[in-house]
């Protein structure tokens, strides 16, 4: 599942990380809207969040189209929003993930 504004979904920066599981889609929305606020500084930048299905959990890509110069510590700024503890906690939560972290 791939939520975004703009078709096609396009990736200039990108970053990725594994989550135990959950609702898809709430946890794309949560993630996208919080890559939004961590980016919204960058000229150009529109934020696509990928989720797929796998064994265990689910695979999260989370990045964007970037209409513009893409500053060098941009995907930095996105890993560190991808593995932050309070905020991968928040998605587990809205997305109904019920198992042990």
């Amino acid at each position: 599942m791939t939520v975004t504004r703009q078709l096609p979904a396009q990736f200039d920066l990108s970053a990725s990380t594994v989550l135990a599981g959950g609702d898809a889609l709430r946890l794309a929305t949560q993630i996208r809207q919080d890559l939004w606020r961590a980016l919204q500084s960058m000229r150009g930048f529109s934020p696509v969040v990928e989720v797929t299905l796998q064994s265990g959990g689910v695979h999260v890509r989370a990045g964007g189209r970037v209409a513009g110069r893409i500053p060098a510590n941009a995907a930095e700024r996105i890993e560190a929003m991808l593995v932050h503890s309070g905020n991968r906690a928040r998605w587990m939560r809205c997305a109904g993930f019920r198992g042990a972290l």
